[in-house]
């Protein structure tokens, strides 16, 4: 088992399971249009997934902007688009057009938290079905998952709408994924899989974790954006707690040993570290682990 010391990214290599090295080999870096992301462009790693967040403040300009920064420094970019942004039907031809013109195969599409939709999309789904219908040349589409559940929507509501996602996908022709939110809670993420893999919902699932985070910095940004339960079980879990009160913040090596094992049995394929722009930390975490896997990062 890998060993970890108590000061942030000083991580021990020695040797670890075979299936864990697989796992975080395929890890995928969200990053954030804010004014800390010049660091984190730099600190990536060459040829990275990364995952370009769209926020209600900045617009889906500021991903599109940032999305071909990573296209021209060589990653592998997958904007998401959140859909109570958009405008209107020609907005929609607007970015299947974009996507064509830059070879985007993957994207990720969210309801976005907006607090008012600026167009005719509340939610994902129309939106997932009006750009499809634009011909956007992609491969494969994104949508969300929620082990820790959803501040105003109830779980039966929330499965019916991945279905019904997942159904279109099929219609279209498009393969997709499931990126989770963070959560920090192994038992309510397991427990999620395994009911919606019940429910028939077979696509493959992106684990959303949280990166090697300063303490100070998860909790502000898990606040900011809107990670409230998982903060709740962080309040009443004394060993997670200490993790975070320790110099070096928190280490996410222990939550996903946790799925290492069966990740593929659970249908999980990659990664998705949510880095809050400190990338360099969660790379060297990534790097330690992955050891003679690292040939295969980007395969996700």
């Amino acid at each position: 088992m890998l060993t970890r010391s108590r000061r942030r990214g000083d991580i021990d290599r020695r040797p670890t399971s075979p299936a864990m090295a697989r796992l975080v080999s395929n890890l995928h870096y969200e990053i954030v249009p804010m004014a800390s992301v010049e660091q984190a462009i730099a600190q990536l790693p060459p040829r990275s997934h990364v995952s370009v967040t769209c926020s209600p403040a900045k617009g889906i300009d500021a991903t599109l902007e940032l999305t071909e920064r990573l296209i021209d420094a060589g990653h592998m970019p997958i904007p998401h688009l959140s859909a109570r942004l958009v405008e209107d039907h020609d907005h929609v031809e607007k970015l299947a057009a974009w996507l064509r013109e830059h070879d985007l195969r993957e994207v990720f599409v969210i309801a976005g938290d907006a607090p008012e939709p600026v167009g005719p999309y509340e939610g994902a789904l129309p939106f997932i079905r009006d750009l499809l219908a634009t011909d956007p040349g992609l491969d494969r589409v994104g949508v969300t998952g929620y082990p820790d559940g959803h501040a105003f929507i109830d779980q039966a509501a929330i499965t019916e709408q991945l279905r019904a996602k997942q159904a279109a996908l099929a219609a279209a022709g498009v393969g997709g994924w499931i990126s989770t939110q963070m959560c920090f809670d192994v038992g309510r993420i397991r427990s999620w899989l395994e009911v919606e893999r019940r429910a028939g919902i077979t696509l493959p699932v992106r684990l959303g974790v949280p990166g090697v985070v300063d303490r100070a910095r998860l909790m502000k940004m898990g606040t900011r954006l809107g990670i409230g339960a998982s903060m709740r079980y962080l309040s009443k879990n004394r060993s997670t707690v200490m993790k975070l009160v320790a110099p070096g913040g928190y280490d996410p090596t222990e939550l996903v040993e946790e799925f290492a094992d069966d990740a593929e049995a659970l249908g999980i394929e990659a990664l998705h570290s949510f880095t809050f722009n400190a990338v360099a930390d969660t790379r060297r975490w990534r790097e330690a682990i992955a050891g003679g896997c690292d040939a295969g990062h980007g395969n996700a």
